[in-house]
C-alpha cells in the first residue's frame, strides 16, 4: 500500500472503526431522528397541518389515491426492513441486534441520497409473515429496502413483493451489491486489459449477494460457462445430487449447477481458483477464509473482490503479496471499497424522483455503468476502480441514469426531462448534507467526545 504501514499498524487501523463505534453509539443513542419538513410560524399553523385543515387533503387522497405522493412524505420515504437473520457477517443475531445496521442504512440514505428512511426490524423469521408485513406498510412508504434477510427465503420474499406491490421493492444484498460490484469489475478489467466476455470468474459463496451479482454480470457480458461457484460443501456442478434433491427449497443453486462449470470441476476453494481471472467472494467473514496460497494459483493480473463484512475473507495486503493485482473489499478504510453505500442512495433517489413502480435489473445496470464511468473520468488506478462516498456528484449522475432508464422502460409515473431530473436530484442531496451541517454547527448535534 502507498502508506507503507506495517502489518501491525494496518491491523490497528482496521480495528479502529469498531472501537469508535462502541464509544459513539451510546453517546448519540441512535443515528436518526424525526424533523419537521413544514413551517411552524405559530400555534395557529397546527390548524393547517392537523385538525381541522388536514381533513381537506385527506378527502382529496380518498378521491385520488395518487395524490398521496403530493400531499404527504410518501414520495421520499423508504422503509428499511429486516428480520435480523443475515446481518453483515454476524449471521442470525435477531431484530434488536440488527437495528444499528438498519439505522446506519437510514443515515446513508439521507446523507448520500436525500432519502428519508425508517428502520423497521420485524420480530418474525417466517417469509410469509415478512411478505404480509411489508404489504401492510405499503400505504406509508414510497419504497421498500429489504436488508439482511437470510437466503434462500430472501429470493422468494423479493420476487413475491416485486410482483404484488405497486411501489418499488429492492433487496440491497442482492440488487445493490450486484450493481456496485459490476461497476468495480468493469474498471478493474480495463486496468488489467481483459474483456468481460472472456474472463473466467469464481464466486465464493452462493448466497443472495453472489446469486444476484452473477445475474447482473451475466447480463453485462460474463458467460455462465466461464463461471464457477463454491458453497460450503464445494464446487457447484451438475453432478451435485445433494443440491438436486433440495432444488425445491433452493432452486437458485440447482439452476447454477446446470448453467455454470460445464467441465464439472470439483473440489473446494483452492481448486475453484486455479487459473481464473476474477474471484468474487461474499462468504464467511475473515481474515482466514481465503488462504494466500490459494490465490497464487489464479491467472496473471488476477482481480479479487473479498467483500465479506465486517472483516474481508483475506486482508488486502496479504492478497497483494500472493500476487493478486487488484483487490477490493467492502470496507471504507481500505482502497477500492465495493460497498452498497455508493449504490442504493442514488438508485432510490432516481427511482423516487420519477415515481417508478419497480427497480428493474436494467436500472441497476444503468447505475453500475454510470458509477464505472464516473471513476474512469477521475483516472483509474489499481487502488481506485470505483467512486467513493466523498464524490457527491457521483450520486447525482447515478440517480439521473436510473431515473432516465425507468422512464425509457415505461415503469415511471412521471417523465421529467434529464435537465429537470438533474435539478431535482441535486436539490435533494445538497439539502440533506446542508441540513446535517447546520445541526452540527448549531450544536443541536453535539460534537463527538474525544477518545
Amino acid at each position: 500500500m502507498s502508506q507503507k504501514l506495517t502489518k501491525e499498524e494496518l491491523l490497528a487501523k482496521a480495528r479502529k472503526p469498531a472501537e469508535d463505534a462502541m464509544r459513539l453509539h451510546p453517546f448519540y443513542r441512535g443515528k436518526m431522528q424525526t424533523m419537521p419538513r413544514c413551517i411552524v410560524r405559530d400555534f395557529n399553523d397546527f390548524a393547517i397541518w392537523y385538525t381541522p385543515g388536514v381533513a381537506a387533503p385527506c378527502r382529496a387522497i380518498k378521491d385520488d389515491p395518487e395524490k398521496v405522493y403530493e400531499y404527504t412524505s410518501k414520495w421520499n420515504t423508504v422503509a428499511v426492513v429486516s428480520d435480523g437473520t443475515r446481518v453483515l457477517g454476524l449471521g442470525d443475531i435477531g431484530p434488536e441486534a440488527g437495528m444499528p445496521v438498519m439505522e446506519g442504512k437510514a443515515l446513508l440514505f439521507k446523507y448520500l441520497g436525500g432519502v428519508d428512511a425508517v428502520a423497521i426490524c420485524l420480530d418474525t423469521k417466517d417469509p410469509d409473515d415478512i411478505i404480509q408485513a411489508v404489504k401492510w406498510l405499503q400505504p406509508s412508504f414510497g419504497g421498500i429496502n429489504l436488508e439482511d434477510i437470510a437466503n434462500p427465503k430472501c429470493f422468494r420474499i423479493l420476487d413475491t413483493l416485486r410482483k404484488e406491490m405497486a411501489i418499488p421493492v429492492w433487496h440491497d444484498d442482492q440488487q445493490g451489491t450486484a450493481a456496485v460490484t459490476l461497476a468495480g469489475l468493469i474498471n478493474a478489467l480495463k486496468i488489467v486489459g481483459k474483456k468481460i466476455a472472456e474472463v473466467s470468474v469464481t464466486f465464493i459463496g452462493v448466497g443472495a449477494a453472489n446469486v444476484a451479482i452473477a445475474r447482473l454480470l451475466f447480463a453485462a457480458g460474463v458467460k455462465p460457462e466461464n463461471a464457477i461457484f463454491v458453497d460450503s460443501k464445494g464446487i457447484l456442478h451438475a453432478g451435485r445430487t445433494d443440491l438436486e434433491a433440495k432444488q425445491a427449497a433452493n432452486p437458485y443453486k440447482w439452476d447454477l449447477c446446470q448453467r455454470t462449470n460445464p467441465g464439472r470441476r470439483t473440489g473446494g476453494v483452492s481448486q475453484a481458483l486455479k487459473g481464473v481471472d476474477v474471484c468474487i467472494s461474499l462468504s464467511k467473514s475473515g481474515p482466514d477464509t481465503i488462504k494466500p496460497e490459494w490465490l497464487k494459483g489464479m491467472a496473471k493480473d488476477a482481480v479479487l473482490f473479498a467483500c465479506a463484512n465486517p472483516i474481508p475473507e483475506i486482508w488486502p495486503w496479504e492478497a497483494k503479496e500472493a500476487g493478486v493485482r487488484i483487490v477490493a473489499t467492502g470496507r471504507s478504510d481500505f482502497p477500492n471499497q465495493v460497498n452498497n453505500s455508493t449504490g442504493f442512495p442514488a438508485i432510490f433517489r432516481g427511482t423516487l424522483d420519477v415515481k417508478a413502480r419497480t427497480i428493474t435489473d436494467e436500472m441497476c445496470l444503468a447505475a453500475a455503468c454510470e458509477l464505472a464511468k464516473c471513476a474512469e473520468e477521475q483516472g483509474l488506478s489499481e487502488d481506485y476502480i470505483s467512486p467513493t462516498m466523498a464524490e457527491w456528484q457521483v450520486f447525482v449522475r447515478e440517480a439521473v441514469a436510473v431515473g432516465m432508464k425507468a422512464i425509457e422502460q415505461g415503469v415511471a409515473r412521471e417523465t421529467p426531462s434529464r435537465e429537470e431530473l438533474t435539478k431535482r436530484v441535486e436539490k435533494m442531496i445538497k439539502e440533506a448534507r446542508e441540513a446535517t451541517g447546520l445541526l452540527m454547527n448549531s450544536g443541536l448535534i453535539p460534537p463527538a467526545p474525544e477518545a
